[in-house]
């Protein structure tokens, strides 16, 4: 009897968060499987970010790892997409523990990881994400006012000291963005139609869940832009 409760427990543990994860259609969205995402943090940080975006209110579209073509004949990898009438929202997913320090206008910003204060530079995710914008400004053929850049901390970090100063740039945890978004969407002006939202999505769906092959090229060039500290 033991041994059967035993089972039945560690089967509930297993089975809800799954469950959970496939009601969120992450992995339609993705092309990441369940055990794929719990089991790196990068993947597990934008399905958690996923999940709260899919709770904005009014007609949206949402995609997450689009690989989008460059004019230099690369590709950028764009975490999440939010389309709405009020716009398109480019959100870099920051998994990140510790805290965060870092300004818009410096090219690295700095992990600090308690208790050993251990330090840790990263390239500045607002630069990484306006080349994300830059990307789908040129695809789209779209106005810079359309796009509004966010980077998504998560709840397990503390943002010490970190400096915006463009006014389409906001810089949040996790437990932040859906108030943060939705106050967005439900105050700016509509400038997009449902038909619009669409026709975006139909238009940036070929570059979603990408195969192997794409995902290898792209690691291999942010591996070499990464050596040369570009």
């Amino acid at each position: 009897m033991e041994y059967l409760l035993f089972f039945l427990i560690i089967g509930l543990v297993i089975f809800i968060p799954y469950k959970k994860f496939r009601n969120t259609k992450y992995t339609k969205a993705s092309g990441n499987g369940y055990f794929d995402t719990m089991n790196d943090k990068g993947n597990y940080g934008e399905y958690l970010t996923f999940s709260v975006l899919k709770n904005v209110s009014g007609y949206k579209r949402l995609m997450t790892n689009l690989y989008i073509p460059t004019k230099d004949g690369k590709t950028t990898e764009i975490d999440l997409l939010l389309i709405t009438e009020t716009g398109l929202y480019v959100l870099e997913s920051k998994n990140y523990s510790g805290w965060i320090y870092g300004d818009e206008s410096n090219r690295y910003w700095t992990q600090t990881l308690p208790p050993k204060m251990h330090k840790y530079q990263f390239f500045n995710p607002i630069w990484q994400n306006s080349r994300h914008i830059n990307a789908l400004k040129q695809k789209l053929e779209i106005e810079g006012s359309l796009l509004k850049s966010y980077i998504i901390f998560s709840e397990r970090c503390t943002l010490k000291k970190v400096h915006v100063h463009s006014p389409g740039v906001k810089v949040i945890k996790r437990p932040d963005l859906l108030k943060t978004v939705q106050n967005d969407t439900n105050n700016l002006d509509k400038i997009l139609t449902p038909f619009n939202v669409d026709e975006v999505f139909a238009k940036l769906n070929k570059y979603a869940r990408a195969d192997a092959t794409i995902k290898k090229v792209h690691s291999d060039q942010f591996k070499i832009k990464k050596k040369s500290g570009a």
